[in-house]
């Protein structure tokens, strides 16, 4: 568990000097990165690379995902103490783990950017470690999936979301609701592997593209571990990928995103979902579609903060963390 330190040990996004466990900060002041990890672009013995992409050129409605990596970090401060509930360990423990910052594009040449971004993950993968990507518009999973597709091959995805994103567009073309359509018909994505958890919106007719849906009026009837059994059973042990759209819960939970769809999931649904797929290893996570100009007390931006660690500590379960005894 992490302990309070002193004002040499502050700043730890700066002063860290090793690259595992935790100390605590207060939670209003101090560098802004995730979960107080150390910035640095040196991966040595680095296990996973936290790394923010700020776009929202591709979206179809409300703007302002380019904060949401931003809006993420500092939603993620006062939660940056140790053993995060219930899974008793601290994922930085066991993940050595850093802030590699953010992926740089010119906006002005939009259609040079996920070039850029596909290098920008191909770089940390080639060196040894994973990512957990802050979004960011959801587009940003298409060029990432082509980093992580040229490593391992075709990936199970699993998707929590609102929307399906298999829009038929037109090949090259920046959109947020078409990406899955592209990955898929390029090869990077197993479709007869891929969940897509908490669906209610109906386009591009029911055209499924080998995809299991689990569409949100299913996901209420069922259990946590109903749906995560679903997810396990059709992922199988080939690599995977999961990446979790904000929207996918429900505006009353998570107001700052831009295409917010009611009767999702609530919070407390997709972490107790989450928690019943330990043991599952995803090769790449992200959180996206996080919009802060359209929050409200932070409310969206710290669920996106607790739903990336929480996807930590299932690598980090994975990786054999345990819990630890905590006096009640």
């Amino acid at each position: 568990m992490g302990k309070d330190v002193g004002e040499e040990l502050q700043d730890q996004g700066f002063r860290r000097d090793r690259l595992k466990g935790s100390f605590i900060e207060p939670s209003y002041a101090g560098t802004l990165s995730f979960f107080r990890r150390k910035y640095s672009r040196d991966l040595t013995g680095v296990d996973l690379a936290v790394t923010g992409i700020p776009l929202d050129l591709t979206v179809s409605n409300r703007p302002g995902t380019r904060f949401g990596p931003e809006g993420i970090r500092k939603a993620s401060a006062q939660h940056a103490w140790g053993p995060i509930w219930p899974w008793r360990f601290d994922p930085f423990d066991t993940l050595a783990c850093v802030d590699y910052g953010d992926c740089h594009f010119d906006w002005g040449t939009p259609m040079e950017i996920p070039d850029a971004i596909t290098a920008h993950i191909a770089e940390i993968l080639e060196k040894g470690a994973a990512t957990l990507t802050l979004g960011g518009d959801h587009f940003i999973t298409y060029p990432i999936l082509r980093a992580y597709a040229a490593k391992y091959g075709p990936l199970a995805i699993v998707q929590f979301d609102a929307h399906r994103d298999v829009e038929e567009g037109a090949p090259g073309r920046l959109d947020h609701g078409a990406m899955f359509t592209y990955a898929v018909n390029e090869g990077l994505v197993d479709p007869t592997r891929s969940v897509q958890v908490g669906i209610r919106t109906c386009f591009n007719g029911e055209k499924s593209h080998g995809m299991t849906i689990l569409y949100a009026d299913d996901v209420h009837r069922m259990s946590a571990e109903d749906v995560a059994g679903i997810i396990r059973e059709k992922v199988g042990q080939g690599p995977a990928y999961l990446t979790f759209d904000i929207d996918c819960l429900d505006p009353s939970t998570a107001p700052g995103t831009g295409t917010p769809v009611p009767g999702g999931l609530t919070s407390h649904q997709a972490l107790s979902i989450l928690r019943a797929m330990k043991g599952m290893d995803f090769k790449g996570m992200d959180v996206v579609e996080v919009s802060p100009a359209y929050d409200h007390a932070e409310m969206t931006t710290n669920a996106a903060a607790i739903i990336a660690v929480e996807l930590l500590c299932l690598k980090a379960y994975a990786r054999g963390a345990k819990p630890t005894a905590i006096p009640i």
